[in-house]
Formats: structure tokens, sequence, C-alpha cells
């Protein structure tokens, strides 16, 4: 319920302080490619000028949580169809062996919503 609170809060100020639209896409995964089991996927998607960016937007985030969501982004480029341009993950804690993953990976990572770039 925190988790969701703190997702809800921060994806509305981006939308009202950088006029982007946040979605929050939940679709079952049956080949169990994120996971490794068939499970559900959520994922927050920001819109902005055309622009697709995969956004992970939690309380806190390890180096697992880091893997998973770059697998949630791929994820969604194969059920879509669709180039994601920028993946981020905004987090007030990002452990630090998350952060080496993170850029190993290509993620942006900010610790809070006010530093996110306009797109």
């Amino acid at each position: 319920q925190t988790e969701r609170a703190f997702r809800d809060g921060l994806a509305a100020i981006l939308e009202e302080s950088f006029g982007v639209r946040v979605l929050n896409v939940n679709e079952f995964d049956d080949e169990g490619t994120v996971f490794g089991k068939p499970d559900q996927v959520e994922l927050d998607i920001i819109i902005k000028n055309g622009l697709l960016i995969a956004c992970e937007i939690k309380s806190s985030v390890d180096k697992p949580a880091m893997y998973s969501f770059e697998r949630k982004a791929r994820f969604y480029e194969r059920r879509h169809g669709k180039k994601i341009n920028r993946m981020m993950v905004i987090s007030p804690m990002i452990e630090e062996r998350a952060r080496r993953v993170g850029k190993e990976l290509g993620i942006e990572m900010y610790v809070d919503s006010v530093d996110v770039p306009a797109a």
C-alpha cells in the first residue's frame, strides 16, 4: 500500500510539473520472459512529445530490481512493437550495486522527481 501511494504521488508530480502522461501498464507475461515463469508485469510508461520512457518509480531499488526493470522494459517493447527511448528509475534510495547495474544497462537514475530532465 505504501509503495502504491509513493508511486501515485510521484506520478502526479511528474504529470503536473512536466506535462507528461504516466501510464501504469499491467499485463500478463504468459511466456515467463520477465520473471522466469508466467506472472503479471507492471511498468510505468511516460509519454512526452511522442517519446516512450519506461520508468520504475519505487521507494527503494536494489540490484535484482534493476535487472527486473530492464526485463520489464524489453517485455513491453516486444509486446507492443514499440521502441522505448529512455529507461529511468526514480527512487530516493538506490543501492550502490544497483547503481552500477543501472549504469551498465543504460538506465537513468534519479533520487528526486525534480531532478528528472524534461523529455
